[in-house]
């Protein structure tokens, strides 16, 4: 206890402060409760339906799931480009965010399955133009993870020694966030647009060579990426630019295909022809995929490992419910 007291001197001692008046402090201080801590009584009030369909909730909580999900992502990202090119280190966090989004994909069975057809296509009009196109998080780990040169839209692939400015207007979403009968930009896109291009320009610079790819490329040059790291960094881009992707995909047509047609995304947009990852043809690190491989991202062997990995987790999900 003395050598804790002692140490706690130290401590507030280079700080200008003095330890006695902090411990005083302990004496009136409440006791830390877990609802206190997670700041449970705000939470639970972050849900605000715009209508009385019960299921519109778990709409609501779902998305801010994924919404901390994707912060964890940012975190772990982040503390790689603060850290040096060690392969223990890197292992273990890009496993996270791998981690975090095979946790997501799998739990894409709340959205296809956990709410009610009739309504979620009667409640989704309250809701345009929100569309979960605008999630600035996904945007920003897209910049973490590779430089604008390789998020650029298939048609405009060869502008990649663009200036950034240049390389920005084509990014590949921009494409994508087009009204399905006009082509011209959704609202949904004009409003992200005006509230996150300055944002996301910026970052796209300052993370320009500290990228993971940008860093990826540079230890290719020294020798310094090993197979397990190799197949860690594949994995990543499996699960971000494909299943995440499909998942999307497979949602959108349980509740907007219908015989007489699809119907339009809550931002307006054609899903059809933007979610499927064959279409958008985005890697992170093209270095580490073959031509064959980029031939056939989207389908082929892709596909069947999607299916077999996705469903055989709702096979167990449900059985564990029923």
């Amino acid at each position: 206890m003395q050598d804790k007291l002692d140490a706690l001197r130290d401590k507030y001692s280079l700080l200008g402060q003095d330890m006695e008046t902090y411990l005083e402090g302990l004496l009136y201080s409440r006791s830390l409760t877990y609802w206190d801590y997670i700041e449970l009584d705000t939470l639970l009030t972050l849900q605000k339906p715009r209508t009385d369909f019960p299921d519109e909730v778990i709409f609501i909580v779902y998305h801010q799931i994924t919404e901390l999900y994707f912060r964890l992502a940012k975190q772990e990202l982040q503390l790689i480009a603060q850290s040096p090119w060690e392969e223990p280190l890197l292992l273990k966090r890009l496993g996270r965010v791998t981690n975090y989004f095979q946790h997501l994909t799998h739990s894409f069975e709340i959205m296809i399955y956990g709410m009610e057809s009739h309504d979620f296509l009667r409640f989704r009009t309250a809701l345009m133009p929100a569309s979960g196109f605008q999630s600035v998080q996904f945007r920003e780990i897209e910049l973490y993870c590779t430089g604008l040169e390789n998020l650029l839209a298939p048609h405009q692939r060869g502008m990649q020694e663009a200036s950034p400015q240049e390389l920005y207007k084509h990014i590949y979403w921009k494409y994508g966030n087009l009204d399905a009968r006009t082509q011209e930009k959704t609202l949904t896109l004009r409003i992200f647009e005006q509230k996150y291009d300055s944002y996301l320009l910026s970052l796209a610079l300052e993370w320009r060579e500290k990228n993971l790819n940008a860093r990826l490329l540079k230890a290719q040059s020294t020798g310094a990426v090993s197979p397990s790291l190799r197949e860690t960094l594949r994995e990543l881009d499996v699960w971000v630019n494909l299943y995440w992707k499909w998942v999307h995909l497979r949602t959108a047509a349980h509740y907007l295909r219908r015989e007489e047609g699809a119907l339009p995304s809550t931002g307006g947009t054609n899903w059809q022809s933007y979610l499927p990852p064959l279409r958008q043809k985005i890697w992170f690190f093209p270095s580490l995929w073959s031509a064959e491989e980029k031939e056939e991202w989207g389908k082929g062997i892709f596909l069947e490992r999607f299916r077999q990995e996705v469903e055989s987790c709702w096979r167990r999900s449900r059985s564990t419910t029923q």
